[in-house]
């Protein structure tokens, strides 16, 4: 288990550093990470200078746009992009400003429901620049309005939930073009759940998507071999990762545990014009 290339840090909704993610990717012997923040790219360069003062670790520049379906919403990962260039910045700020406003509706919800929040508290606990359903989930742990996260997505913040707001809305194909023009490798994440993918991935291939994530969190045998043979269905590359966090509830998979083959990785390296050479 060398590789995970789905981790995020306090530059969206992680509760480690990008600084503390890296130092946990070394501990853990891992050799290239990929730290895919929602909508955010800040933590990136952070991340890869940090990663400098380690000889066994590559850091793949990257970022995970979140984008909406009918029945819910969609995440594109972006590996080997650009993440200084112009137009990606300015598309991923106009969809942070978006979720600001999301936020405070939630909150105002919340308020409606008896669940009061301070919005300032709520600001503090992203640290980072985008703000997200967890950290409302963090600040009404800390009320005590509820025993654990996932209880405020259950029956308050998830889709279905009371306090639940809608996005403004960013279309898969858009989150591709964003990508392919910031010199990225667009990859379809956690795929396993999504109705009518081969209708969906005929779209996005078409807007230049390349690779799956067919090695993710806890997906067991028959969905990794399930993915496998989409992908080389429709000759895209394998990726993969454990989404890490650091939630406080302890329940996600522990980053690196994921097994990810090395041919998914060198064909990565490869699709971006580089050379990897495993230790």
């Amino acid at each position: 288990m060398k590789y995970d290339l789905h981790l995020h840090s306090t530059a969206s909704d992680g509760r480690l550093s990008p600084e503390q993610v890296i130092d946990m990717a070394v501990e853990k012997g891992l050799e290239v990470v990929a730290l895919t923040d929602h909508d955010s790219v800040s933590g990136v360069e952070v991340a890869i200078a940090h990663a400098a003062r380690y000889s066994s670790l590559k850091v793949i520049p990257s970022v995970e746009i979140n984008t909406d379906l009918a029945t819910g919403e969609l995440h594109i990962l972006g590996y080997f992009i650009n993440y200084k260039d112009k137009q990606l910045m300015a598309s991923l700020e106009k969809i942070r400003e978006s979720r600001v406003g999301r936020a405070m509706k939630m909150i105002e919800k919340l308020g409606a429901l008896g669940l009061p929040l301070d919005w300032r508290r709520v600001q503090e606990l992203a640290k980072g620049e985008s703000i997200c359903r967890p950290h409302i989930a963090q600040a009404m742990l800390e009320k005590g309005y509820i025993s654990t996260e996932r209880e405020a997505f259950e029956n308050y913040i998830g889709r279905t939930g009371p306090a639940y707001v809608e996005r403004e809305k960013i279309q898969p194909v858009d989150a591709v073009i964003i990508i392919k023009k910031a010199g990225g490798l667009p990859v379809l994440a956690h795929p396993a759940d999504i109705h009518n993918l081969d209708r969906l991935l005929a779209e996005l291939i078409s807007a230049g998507l390349v690779g799956l994530e067919a090695y993710y969190g806890n997906y067991d045998k028959v969905t990794v071999r399930k993915l496998e043979s989409v992908a080389e269905k429709y000759k895209l590359l394998t990726t993969g990762g454990t989404d890490y966090h650091h939630f406080c509830d302890g329940i996600e998979v522990p980053m690196g545990s994921v097994d990810i083959p090395l041919e998914s990785i060198v064909n990565l390296f490869k699709a971006a014009g580089l050379t990897y050479l495993p230790s």
